[in-house]
């Protein structure tokens, strides 16, 4: 199950983030991606960026929020399918494709 925690974008970070988006387009508002967990530091991801094997995530603890370009998690899932992680690189909690949920599976 994905965190219900959400976090709208302050508009400077809006800016930002649209400058290094390649669509140049960004949500307002983003959902954490990672697995429900206990920990008040959240990540949403805002896009993925033309560097291979990196995204934009919007990072938020209290009332502090920011930026950070994070390489995506390199893990991929057990069998035959070896489907990816659409997280980032050394992320707390679950992989993507060891939640069941629809919500949790990438749209890419």
């Amino acid at each position: 199950m994905r965190c219900k925690h959400w976090r709208r974008v302050p508009l400077d970070l809006t800016q930002e983030a649209r400058q290094k988006a390649p669509s140049g387009c960004v949500d307002r508002a983003v959902q954490c991606q990672l697995s429900a967990h206990e920990g008040d530091e959240h990540h949403g991801l805002l896009a993925e960026l033309d560097t291979y094997d990196a995204a934009l995530w919007l990072r938020w603890r209290g009332t502090c929020v920011d930026l950070f370009v994070l390489r995506d998690c390199p893990v991929t899932g057990p069998g035959p399918h070896r489907e990816g992680c659409c997280l980032f690189a050394d992320h707390a909690e679950q992989h993507t494709w060891e939640d069941t949920s629809e919500e949790a599976l990438c749209t890419s």
